[in-house]
């Protein structure tokens, strides 16, 4: 079978609204799951009498089964105790809590290289805990940490595809959907694996570009 690149630019609007799918339901996730991390890892950091214990227990819960196991739990699951939830929103949550799980270990080992030294000033400046960690603690983890935090967004970015499996309409539902009815494999495939490429890519520059910024000494 040829390629066919007429065939190709005519599922382009599909493909499209696949694309924006991916990016809403990726950027909300990765945007949720950092903020699980941050909170986990700070309740990891402070060892909170049984917050961490419960920190600790979701962690190696998400870690230790596939992600496709979580997703079917939560889409078909969760409306058996009444919880249901859209397909959208199914896939934000599934996403949002496997790579929160990564963040919370990603997070914590930043807040472990931060210097006791470093609490120690806090506390001779009248620091209150909280004002510690997001002052201080905090910003020093993100950029110790923010190479592992990327790397976590970019598999949560990929992860996406996953979705399909519950009748999502990201980019590799539309692939998949177009290859059962038109039968063009190698254009499809071929279409969504640049597009992927492209997308990682785009979010790996913008990381790197934060990475640089927060990497340059701090200038009076």
């Amino acid at each position: 079978m040829d390629f066919d690149l007429n065939y190709l630019m005519m599922q382009w609007p599909a493909l499209l609204d696949g694309v924006l799918m991916t990016l809403r339901v990726s950027l909300l996730a990765i945007s949720c799951s950092l903020l699980i991390g941050i909170l986990g890892g700070a309740v990891r950091s402070f060892r909170i009498p049984v917050l961490s214990q419960v920190v600790v227990l979701y962690v190696e819960l998400i870690r230790n089964t596939p992600i496709l196991v979580q997703l079917f739990f939560i889409f078909y699951g969760l409306p058996a105790i009444g919880l249901e939830l859209s397909l959208f929103w199914s896939g934000v949550v599934c996403l949002s809590l496997w790579a929160g799980a990564y963040q919370v270990e990603n997070i914590r080992g930043g807040l472990a290289t931060v210097e006791q030294k470093m609490r120690e000033a806090s506390m001779a400046l009248s620091l209150k805990p909280h004002q510690y960690f997001y002052l201080v603690a905090l910003p020093i983890a993100f950029r110790t940490s923010l190479p592992a935090v990327l790397n976590t967004a970019i598999s949560l970015l990929k992860n996406s595809s996953y979705l399909q499996a519950i009748g999502l309409a990201e980019l590799t539902f539309v692939a998949v959907d177009r290859i059962a009815t038109d039968f063009r494999a190698i254009e499809m495939f071929s279409a969504i694996c640049v597009m992927y490429l492209i997308l990682v890519a785009i979010l790996s520059l913008l990381t790197g570009r934060l990475s640089a910024h927060l990497q340059r000494p701090f200038r009076h």
